[in-house]
Parts: C-alpha cells; structure tokens; sequence
C-alpha cells in the first residue's frame, strides 16, 4: 500500500465518491469483490470499494507471466453464487480466470461502487469518533466499519541479495512481468522453483538462447490433470440442470480427502508421495539431474505444485538448474557461493509474496496507536477464526491469518467469511452497536486449538521450512482441518466472544456481554 502516482509522475485526481461511509472494503479480488456483491445483495448500499488497480481482480489481474494458470480445477475455483459454464478447460488460465473476474462485476453491477486507482497508506482508528481514518493516493476516507480484503498473495518479495540492485539488464518479479522485455535469444535466470517458476520455466525455455533456474528447495511435484472441455461437456454444463454443481461438488470432496494426510496423519500422504516419484522417474531420466531435484522432506510440508511440462524443460539442453546458492549479483553476471560466474542478460525473480510479513501491515494502526505489524511482531500473527483481531475494533479481515489452504479453492474459505462479516454487520444494525472488538482471551483460546491441531500436521512435521510459518515458528498461515468445518465455524457471527459499545445519548456505553 505505498503511494501511487501516474505515469507521467502526476498524483490522481481525488475521488468524487463520498468521502464517509459505513463500510469500507480495501482490495477488490476475489475477496473484496465477493464482499462488494454480498453487500449489495443485502440492501447495504453506504459501502465503497478502494482498489489501488486500475481494475478488479487482484493476484488475477497482476501476475500475467507467461504460463500463469490456476492450480485448482476451474468448476471449484469460483463463486459458488456465480458458476462458469463457459470454462474452455479443466485448469483455467490467468486470462480465463481475469475475465470471469470482471464479468461477474459486471454482472452484479458492484463497479460504480469502486474507486480504482485509489492506494491505500494508511488507516487509523479513532477512538473518540469510533470510525476509521484512511489516507489514500485519492484523499482521505472515514468509515464505520473496514474490511480488509488486501489477499495474502500481493506484495511481491525480492530477495536479499548483494548487488542485484546493480545489475545492468533487465529484472523484474513474476507479479511484475514486463512484457515490454523482449527475451528472445537472450542469457536469462529464474531466481525460485515455486508455484510461479515452474510455469514460467517451461513457457519461455523455448524462447532464450539458454536459462539458469536457481533452486534452493526442489518441490515435490504431481501430475496436472488438465485438458480442455469437450462440447459436449460445455453443452452438459450449460444446459443440464444440476450438472456443473454436481461436477464442483465432485472435485470439492476429491480435495478434502487430502485432509486427512496433511492436517490429521501425514503418513496418509504416502500415495501421492509415490505418485510424486513414480512422475520423478519417468520424466527425469538423467540420474544427476533427478537427485537435484528430488526434494528432502515429506509431500505437502511445503506447497504442492502440479506442473506435466517443469521437469522436460529442466532436461532441455538449454537449460542448467543450479543448486549452488547466489552469493552476488554483478551488472552482468550471477555469481554462485562455489565461485562460478555466469554471465546473464535478464533476470526474473520469482521469489513469492510477503505473507506473514506483509508491508500492509505496517498502514493500520490500532486503538493503541500500534500497527498491526508491532503486534503481529510482539505477539505473533494471531486472528479470531481468520476474520478479526484484538485491538483493532469495526474491523473485519478476508484471508486472514490461518485461513490458507494447501489442497483446495481459497474461494470456498472467502465465501465462508464473507457470510460471517456480513452477519456481524447485521447484528451491529439490529443492536446498535458502535464498535465491535474481538476479545483477547476469546482470540487466545482460539489461537491455542489452533496450533494444537496444526503440530500433528505435515506442514509443521515434515521437514521443511515453509512461508507457513512466522519467525516465532507458528503456523499463522493454513487451516488445519477440513473446509466445511471452518464454514460451520462461521456460519453465523458470535457476539458473545466480543467485547462491544452502544451510543447512548451521544455518549458511549459498553454493552453487556
């Protein structure tokens, strides 16, 4: 959320939507969007959307690089209220995904309620006017209410590197992708093997005169069961009444089988383990290349990716994997910690996203005047079932902390929460409420059966170090359990584990508890 400005260095004009409202929604993907349009759907109308894009769709609209595609089958991977029949594949593209984004806002016509290229710096809570004060690149806002829909997946990370801010050709981040730089022919390195990388290599190795993919952790990799739809199939989902839902309700429950070996018994994650190495060896056939990338800890520790095109390409005769790590950066060249220089034209980073150290949360500023990185920081990234947190009253999270997923639709989990933010605004309606804070030993509880579930986990026993964990070596980031769980969790909004105040004759009153 760091200030904006045009192309030509000139700061946006200022808004001409209302500068108070009851409700603002910061971020405009999947999340915010879906809030926008429950909102609506409810009657509220006093809400704005501030989106610091020029349109909606968030990580959809940002990460174009060659190759982007989703990892969750198509038919899960949207609004339960708002299904696609027109999917062209099992596995949709970014630009598949970007333009259903932009369709169903359209459809329910949530646009004229956002203000685009609106940066979000800072926003602070004001006790004595019981609202929130928020800095813009369009001026400022006040709200009752804030829902934070920034997504986890946002704030690109670069890595700390010696003298990569000297280096003369082109760099970019994959959620940065300059298409204006032309990579053909060209000397070029891929600094990462995560989810991003793994279908960049492939798109591009055919492209570059030659390609050095820097590996510090190989991934464990599945096969990607993608195809397109056959017209039949498309006709089926169009017009047989029942039949696209009763195929998504196929692939959700398919997914959370997979529950059971990441959150309950890792020793249930032996099938795909062997899956994983049975591909291993059919499509690495060089045994130098193959112990490389063999990773050295348990399936699902760290996110699975599923790729039919990563480990080909790695055996192409233009590309190197390199496993030495980088010790500098020069204008021209890459150097490796054994010593080794290798001469580069361009450099693509693809590094991931700050997650559990997001700069965002050094913009909000809580009743005490903390940001929410100084009590992440002092106490750990800690929510109340992902959707609120103590010291920070009127406002909601989506995607907060311990909501991520590593085996199914993040969409599911946003749904749930949404249905939990619109109730607790309701409920704050119906009582007249003017603020609504989390209790702490509410949001401790919580935290507790949390990591106590999460240390029978594989992410926390597999062997790995993950962006899972925060630096204190909590789980802050995944769900441990099943999804449907967590919407039953969330079903309706329990008053009872916060503390509230009602306005009385102007003057602010706690409310029983």
């Amino acid at each position: 959320m760091s200030p904006q400005v045009t192309d030509n260095g000139v700061e946006p004009r200022k808004s001409a939507a209302p500068r108070h409202v009851h409700t603002l929604i910061i971020g405009s993907g999947f999340a915010g969007l879906g809030a926008a349009i429950r909102f609506a759907q409810d009657g509220r109308d006093d809400f704005l959307v501030l989106e610091r894009g020029s349109e909606v769709g968030g990580t959809w609209r940002d990460n174009t690089y060659p190759g982007a595609a989703c990892d969750v089958p198509s038919h899960l991977y949207s609004y339960s209220f708002a299904l696609n029949p027109d999917w062209s594949r099992s596995f949709s593209r970014q630009g598949e995904i970007q333009a259903y984004i932009k369709k169903v806002a359209d459809k329910y016509d949530v646009l004229d309620k956002h203000v685009f290229d609106c940066d979000v710096q800072s926003a602070h809570w004001n006790g004595k006017a019981a609202q929130w004060e928020v800095q813009t690149s369009q001026g400022k806002f006040t709200a009752n209410f804030i829902v934070s829909a920034v997504g986890a997946l946002c704030e690109p990370s670069l890595p700390d590197i010696k003298g990569i801010t000297e280096f003369a050709g082109e760099i970019f981040h994959s959620a940065q992708w300059n298409h204006d730089a032309d990579l053909t022919g060209k000397r070029v390195a891929v600094i990462g093997t995560g989810a991003s990388a793994i279908q960049i290599i492939p798109a591009i190795a055919g492209q570059v005169a030659h390609m050095d993919v820097y590996q510090r952790t190989a991934p464990w990799l599945l096969p990607r069961f993608d195809r397109p739809y056959t017209e039949v199939e498309k006709f089926a989902f169009k017009h047989i009444p029942g039949f696209q839902r009763l195929s998504r309700a196929g692939i959700y429950w398919a997914r959370e089988t997979q529950v059971f070996g990441l959150a309950k018994a890792p020793i249930m994650m032996k099938p795909l383990e062997l899956m994983a190495r049975a591909k291993l060896m059919y499509e690495v056939r060089d045994s130098e290349l193959r112990e490389k990338v063999t990773p050295n800890f348990q399936i699902g520790c760290k996110r699975m990716l599923i790729s039919n095109e990563y480990y080909p390409a790695l055996g192409r005769d233009n590309v190197e994997l390199v496993t030495d790590g980088i010790k500098e950066v020069r204008k021209d060249a890459i150097v490796t910690k054994d010593g080794t220089v290798r001469e580069v034209d361009a450099i693509v980073v693809a590094t991931g996203f700050h997650v559990t150290d997001s700069p965002t949360f050094q913009t909000i500023f809580g009743k005490d005047g903390r940001s929410l990185a100084d009590v992440f920081e002092e106490g750990g990234q800690q929510g109340y079932k992902g959707s609120a947190i103590n010291n920070f009253p009127n406002m909601f999270f989506l995607v907060g902390p311990n909501t991520g997923l590593g085996h199914t639709s993040m969409v599911f989990m946003i749904e749930s929460q949404i249905n939990y933010v619109a109730d607790a605004l309701d409920t704050a309606d119906r009582q007249g409420l003017r603020t609504v804070e989390v209790r702490k030993d509410a949001q401790d509880a919580y935290n507790d059966e949390l990591q106590e579930k999460l240390a029978k986990s594989v992410w926390n026993n597999g062997g790995c170090a993950s962006w899972y964990l925060d630096k204190h070596g909590n789980n802050t980031t995944l769900w441990p359990g099943f999804t449907f769980e967590f919407r039953q969790q969330l079903r309706k909004f329990d008053i009872d584990k916060y503390d509230v105040s009602v306005a009385v004759d102007n003057k602010e009153k706690v409310a029983a508890k």
